[in-house]
């Protein structure tokens, strides 16, 4: 118990521990910002991954577009529901299952 006493005391562990608990929690870049950083950071990465991910899909798309008619003709089809003037376009919606 004595050693505890003399260790508060000492003024060197005293500057050590207000100086660790300044940055711990009251400094601008404490351990809860750090937290919120890092955690948005890696946010942000996935982010940035799935964007690259959908710019490459569209540029493929875009050539493959560019480069056959056929593709073209079948992109429209497919997502804008484009048709032929004596054909039926129908199309067939999915449910997905509720919980």
């Amino acid at each position: 118990m004595k050693r505890i006493i003399e260790l508060f005391r000492n003024k060197y562990f005293l500057c050590a521990f207000a100086f660790a608990v300044w940055m711990l929690f009251f400094d601008r870049n404490d351990m809860l910002s750090q937290y919120e950083y890092s955690s948005e950071v890696s946010k942000l990465k996935e982010e940035k991954a799935f964007y690259e991910k959908e710019t490459n899909q569209v540029k493929k798309d875009l050539r493959e577009l560019t480069t056959n008619l056929k593709m073209a003709e079948k992109f429209a089809r497919e997502k804008y529901f484009m048709k032929k003037d004596n054909e039926d376009v129908f199309v067939i919606v999915k449910d997905t299952p509720k919980e």
